[in-house]
């Protein structure tokens, strides 16, 4: 009988203390939630910012911000919308999911491997005394493992860039996650988007590009021994550099339409 009580009280101080640890947490979870999506806002911007090559870690990010302007623009036409209210809350890449914000493309379409495009894109400008200094354009597709989330910031002729890289993957350490490196993030400043005849020719190729290769503007190295994280990076810009991304809108902002 002693021995059935003793068991019995272990069992309830057990579960006692269970109960307790779950609302402990469950009350953790809640209140640090605001703080996690604060966290989380802040450094999408600091990624903008970084990207955008005007990051000054000697000033807040928000401060920082306030020389960008946020945009939304309707793919389908290339030009700026009211359609969403919340621009700041908007998120695109959950958008993407949403049959009625997502439009979902062909296997043929679909070289990013992305299944389907969200109708509305967030942009970002930066402006100076002359105007339009710079825009930064998110993107995204499949690499090895992962979903590669990320900005490419084109300089005011909208076609020059002037920084690219990625806030989230889930790329092999050494290999593919080199889309870090900052030497490999640096080969992509200078180079051209589109030929003369709007043709989208960037493109990363597999080994070195000498300054005396043809069409060296529009080449960017490899990653040595990530040939799929190289190719999903590749796929990732010409889809949404093309007709089913930016394109029209570049175009658009560049004639002063959008």
């Amino acid at each position: 009988m002693a021995n059935q009580q003793t068991a019995k009280y272990t069992i309830t101080v057990t579960l006692i203390m269970c109960l307790v640890a779950s609302v402990l947490v469950a009350g953790s979870a809640v209140l640090l939630r605001p703080a996690q999506v604060a966290n989380k806002a802040l450094d999408f911007k600091r990624n903008v910012l970084s990207i955008a090559g005007i990051l000054n870690k000697d000033q807040s990010v928000e401060e920082q911000f306030k020389q960008v302007e946020i945009k939304i623009v309707d793919l389908s036409t290339g030009r700026f919308t009211d359609a969403i209210t919340d621009i700041e809350k908007f998120d695109q890449n959950a958008s993407a999911k949403k049959p009625d914000l997502s439009d979902k493309l062909s296997a043929e379409e679909d070289i990013a491997k992305i299944i389907s495009r969200e109708k509305y894109a967030k942009v970002f400008l930066v402006n100076d005394a002359n105007g339009l200094s710079k825009v930064i354009l998110p993107v995204r597709g499949y690499g090895l493992w992962s979903t590669m989330s990320g900005f490419v910031a084109l300089d005011k002729d909208l076609n020059t860039v002037l920084g690219f890289g990625f806030y989230s993957h889930a790329e092999t350490p050494g290999l593919g996650g080199e889309v870090d490196n900052p030497k490999w993030k640096q080969i992509w400043i200078g180079k051209k988007i589109y030929s003369e005849t709007g043709e989208v020719k960037i493109d990363v190729i597999k080994g070195h590009v000498d300054d005396a290769t043809a069409d060296a503007e529009y080449k960017v190295d490899g990653l040595s021994g990530a040939t799929l994280t190289s190719n999903g990076v590749r796929n990732l810009m010409k889809f949404w550099m093309g007709d089913k991304g930016y394109k029209s809108f570049l175009a658009n902002l560049k004639n002063g339409e959008a």
